[in-house]
C-alpha cells in the first residue's frame, strides 16, 4: 500500500466518550473511520460529525465479545471502506463493586467486552495488516489497571491487556504492525458519571475531588486520549512498540 492511499481505522465502542473523540481524530489525520459500538444508531453523531468535515465514516453495530458479530463487522468495513489497518480497541464496560459482592455475571461481562472483544478484533483486522505489511494497533487500558477498589473485574481485564498488547507487539512486529496500550487516568465521559452516581456524587463534585490529585489540576478530556492514540496510530510511530502510556495528568507507578 503507498503512503499516499487512505488507511482506514477501526474504533470500537465510538459512539460516545473516548471512542467518539478518537474516531473524529484520526478522520482528521485523513483517515477513513469505522464507528462500532453495540447500537449501530448510537454511531450516528460520531459517523455525522466526521462526514460534515469532509471524512469518510460508517457505523457498523456489533458486540465485540460475539465471535460471528465480530467477523460480519470487519468483513462489512473491508468491502464498504475499505481493508483496515488501524484498530483502536476502546470498547468497554463497567460493572464496579466490592469482590464480595461482585457476581459471576459482573465478572465475566467486564473481561469479555475488554479483554475477549479485543482479541476477536484483533484476530479478524490482523490478516489485513499483515497483507498491507502495516499495522497500527491500540489497545486501551486504564491507570485502574494497578489496582482500584470495587474493580477487581476492570482492573484484571486493562491490566490483561497491557499483556496482550505486548506480546501482539512481539508477534507482529516484523509485518510492519506495532502494537500499544493507552491508560487514561480520570477522563471525564459517560463511564465516570455513571461511578459518581454509584459513589452517590454529584459529578462536577466527583471531578473536582479527582483534579485535587492529579498534578496538572484537572482532570482529563477524551481529546486528551485521542492525542495520544493519534501519535501510536500514525506512519511516524513505527518505532514505537510494546508501550504502555499513561496519561493521567501526572505520573503513576
Amino acid at each position: 500500500m503507498s503512503t499516499t492511499e487512505q488507511r482506514v481505522a477501526v474504533v470500537t465502542g465510538a459512539a460516545r466518550g473516548i471512542g467518539a473523540a478518537t474516531a473524529v481524530r484520526l478522520a482528521a489525520e485523513g483517515r477513513a473511520v469505522a464507528v462500532i459500538d453495540l447500537d449501530e444508531a448510537a454511531c450516528k453523531d460520531t459517523v455525522e460529525k466526521i462526514t460534515a468535515a469532509g471524512g469518510r465514516a460508517i457505523a457498523v453495530g456489533a458486540d465485540v465479545s460475539d465471535e460471528a458479530q465480530v467477523q460480519a463487522a470487519i468483513a462489512r468495513v473491508a468491502e464498504e471502506l475499505g481493508a483496515p489497518t488501524i484498530l483502536v480497541n476502546n470498547a468497554g464496560v463497567l460493572r464496579d463493586n466490592l469482590l464480595f459482592k461482585m457476581s459471576v455475571s459482573d465478572w465475566d461481562t467486564v473481561l469479555n467486552v475488554h479483554l475477549r472483544g479485543s482479541f476477536l478484533v484483533t484476530k479478524a483486522i490482523q490478516k489485513h495488516m499483515v497483507d498491507a505489511g502495516f499495522g497500527r494497533i491500540v489497545n486501551l487500558s486504564s491507570s485502574s489497571a494497578l489496582g482500584n477498589r470495587g474493580q477487581a473485574n476492570y482492573s484484571a481485564a486493562k491490566a490483561g491487556l497491557q499483556g496482550f498488547t505486548k506480546t501482539l507487539a512481539i508477534e507482529l512486529g516484523k509485518f510492519g504492525i506495532t502494537a500499544n496500550a493507552v491508560a487514561p487516568g480520570f477522563i471525564a465521559t459517560d463511564m465516570t458519571a455513571a461511578t459518581a452516581a454509584r459513589v452517590g456524587m454529584g459529578f462536577e463534585e466527583f471531578k473536582a475531588a479527582a483534579a485535587t490529585q492529579i498534578p496538572v489540576a484537572r482532570v482529563g478530556e477524551p481529546d486528551d486520549i485521542a492525542n495520544a492514540i493519534a501519535f501510536f496510530t500514525g506512519e511516524a510511530a513505527g518505532f514505537v512498540s510494546g508501550q504502555v502510556l499513561y496519561v493521567a495528568g501526572g505520573p503513576l507507578d
